[in-house]
């Protein structure tokens, strides 16, 4: 089979030498540990946008997985994090109300945005974005999320003499192919009996798109943009009454404990080929620098396999032609060392750090 398949991958995909579409930091300090970071592109142009950012009290960690484009997911690494800064000092400090502040005004900004550009760039309202956030600050981690990013916990737990480590979803997929999602969208909009639609085996909003929540996608969010000749190339009106996505985040609040290691941020780019367990195990049996990396690996191997082809053969395949087999994949985890204070001393000689993935892997040289 391989043999069989190798030809026509060459042919249609240009296969080539060596993968300039990973990027990568093998291991960093932050404000209560080490962390690791990486990347890889599929997609012609990167969707995928991700920053980490640390202080000697806080570190933030964001992962914004665009659709339809880069431009929401670009407009979110540069405008979310600042705007949690400035109501955190507004406000004495960090809380829902806080997050739900700063997503609600990147949405607007970006909504005045798509507003500016129009008509000259129509297609860019339709380009929105997922956001996972997280943020720890004296031992208090607050989990905020927009679409089917996800964040995943993994903590040890004690079984007589022995040990092993678990896993714990810390953020909600807003993904119409879950039950529970399609159920809460469908009783907001109780009069539209197309408001959820299975088509070629996928269940999709107004047969459109799969999250429920994003930042951006503003003509979904927008009825009165939806008369506009200007959309008339995205097929028929929609004719929308109200809204059918929203840019409110699902918020989780945690007080850190002993017994959690480390915490995995990622795109569904990851989660496509892993389950929480599987990408959990691999984390806890591994040493930590080049985890990232690792667990992208392990995501492209899976990928591989599912197309029964080689994965030296896959890291060959051009962007663009990649999204054939899998997508940008970004992935953060961030180790947490309880009562460490070497770690804490060693960032704080470093001051604030600031990591943000390149906007394109396969134009960047490190």
């Amino acid at each position: 089979m391989l043999r069989s398949c190798y030809r026509p991958l060459e042919r249609c995909f240009g296969l080539r030498s060596g993968d300039r579409l990973l990027w990568h930091k093998d291991l960093k300090p932050h404000a209560s540990g080490d962390f690791s970071i990486a990347v890889v592109q599929a997609n012609s142009t990167l969707e995928d946008q991700s920053q980490v950012f640390s202080s000697p009290s806080t570190t933030y960690v964001g992962v914004y997985d665009g659709h339809g484009g880069p431009e929401a997911s670009r407009f979110v690494s540069q405008h979310l994090f600042s705007y949690l800064h400035k109501f955190s000092l507004e406000h004495g400090g960090l809380s829902s109300e806080v997050i739900k502040k700063a997503f609600s005004a990147t949405e607007e900004d970006f909504v005045h945005l798509v507003k500016r550009s129009l008509p000259a760039r129509p297609k860019i309202a339709s380009v929105g974005s997922c956001c996972l956030v997280g943020t720890i600050s004296d031992g208090v981690l607050y989990v905020a999320n927009l679409g089917d990013s996800r964040a995943v916990l993994g903590s040890r737990v004690y079984e007589g003499q022995k040990s092993k480590v678990v896993a714990q979803r810390l953020s909600t997929d807003h993904n119409v192919a879950s039950e529970e999602v399609r159920k809460e969208v469908e009783a907001l909009h109780p009069d539209d009996s197309g408001i959820v639609v299975h088509c070629r085996g996928v269940w999709r909003i107004k047969g459109i798109i799969q999250v429920s929540r994003s930042i951006g996608d503003i003509y979904l969010k927008k009825p009165e943009l939806n008369r506009e000749p200007i959309f008339q190339q995205f097929g028929n009106p929609l004719r929308l009454r109200r809204p059918v996505l929203t840019a409110e985040p699902s918020i989780l609040k945690r007080k850190l404990k002993p017994e959690d290691l480390f915490l995995i941020f990622a795109s569904d780019g990851l989660w496509e080929h892993l389950s929480d367990e599987e990408a959990i195990e691999i984390v806890f049996k591994n040493p930590r620098s080049g985890i990232a990396k690792r667990l992208v690996g392990a995501a492209l191997q899976e990928a591989a396999r599912k197309r029964e082809m080689r994965y030296q053969d896959l890291k060959k395949i051009d962007k663009g032609a990649r999204r054939h087999f899998h997508d940008d994949i970004t992935v953060i985890v961030v180790y947490l060392d309880h009562q460490n204070s070497s770690t804490t001393c060693r960032f704080k000689r470093n001051a604030a750090g600031y990591t943000t993935a390149p906007v394109d892997i396969f134009s960047h040289s490190d």
